[in-house]
């Protein structure tokens, strides 16, 4: 019998061992667990987006509020959590098809500021309506209820995101291995040469947006209904740019890339604010932390691992240095 590839038989390790972990994990590792695998949902979106369709983005926070607001809203206006959970990342995904027309039209840093802008407004207009109310937010949002299970214990949303992730990494999987995952490539390589080639350049970044903002919209809904609670003040700007430091450090257009880069940033982080949070730290000590980890991430990454952490021949050649430095005789 034909033994199957490595490769395949590492991801069905991995896959078994994420899935043993909320079982075995504490009620405060567990929650960073959630958060972890929330945040590697929209890290696949922003791989692919930028690795592939080479478009920036520093507003996907945006889209995650967007999910979360939807799904928020429903299911505090007596519809089925279910549904609200179904509608959050079409909301984002229609939401970054309306933005996106005139903002795809732009490259570079001007699209990476555009879109930064569009959180910015959307925050600010969040803010200041009364439906998602305002500054303090949506509060008291029932669980999440899928046929007759109430979602209730942390563990049940740790196997939901699980679950969602799953969904995300085959779909991101089936896109990156189709012509049109082809077509894309080929449209990050460069623009003119891909439309000189047949290939719809304007379509397909629009697609390709509105798909990463849809990841980034199921995130945010599973959010919503996990934390209970959703306002403006939870989608901060250097949310957008954690996702960003994750997809780079972790490599871009990859999706192994992006599952690393999430982890690793996001268990750095945590472990960054628990330190903050001590005695005699002084308030302001997490936010700037939390800068000083962002920032030295991505400068390592883009110093020695431009391919990201999971470029294994840049690693090995890395480590075949610094090994020759150490047992070299001086």
């Amino acid at each position: 019998m034909k033994r199957p590839p490595r490769t395949h038989r590492v991801v069905a390790v991995v896959a078994v061992v994420t899935l043993v972990l909320p079982a075995v994990l504490r009620e405060s590792a567990l929650s960073v667990y959630i958060l972890l695998e929330l945040a590697a949902i929209v890290t696949v979106g922003v791989s692919l987006l930028m690795g592939y369709a080479g478009q920036v983005s520093l507003g996907q926070a945006a889209f995650y509020a967007s999910g979360a607001n939807a799904a928020a809203l429903l299911s505090l206006h007596g519809f089925p959590t279910g549904i609200g959970l179904l509608v959050a990342p079409i909301v984002a995904a229609v939401f970054a098809l309306i933005v996106g027309i005139p903002l795809l039209r732009l490259r570079g840093h001007h699209l990476a500021f555009a879109t930064l802008a569009t959180q910015l407004i959307y925050l600010s207009m969040v803010g200041r309506m009364h439906l998602t109310g305002g500054d303090i937010g949506l509060q008291g949002i029932p669980p999440l209820t899928l046929g007759p299970f109430v979602l209730h214990a942390d563990r049940n949303y740790a196997y939901l995101a699980w679950a969602a992730l799953a969904l995300v990494v085959l779909i991101t999987h089936n896109v990156m291995t189709s012509r049109p995952g082809r077509a894309l490539r080929a449209l990050a390589t460069s623009e003119v040469a891909a439309e000189s080639s047949g290939v719809p350049v304007g379509r397909y970044k629009l697609a390709v947006f509105a798909l990463a903002a849809g990841f980034a919209g199921l995130a945010g809904g599973i959010y919503a209904f996990y934390v209970g609670y959703v306002a403006p003040g939870s989608f901060p700007v250097l949310l957008s740019f954690e996702y960003v430091v994750m997809a780079v450090v972790g490599g871009l257009g990859t999706i192994e890339g992006a599952l690393v880069g999430a982890a690793l940033v996001t268990v750095v982080v945590q472990s960054l604010n628990q330190v903050a949070t001590l005695g005699g730290m002084p308030s302001y000590a997490p936010i700037v932390l939390s800068y000083a980890a962002y920032s030295g991430l991505l400068i390592v990454a883009v110093l020695f691992l431009p391919q990201g952490i999971v470029d294994k021949e840049r690693l090995r050649a890395l480590a075949t240095r610094w090994r020759a430095r150490w047992t070299t005789p001086r």
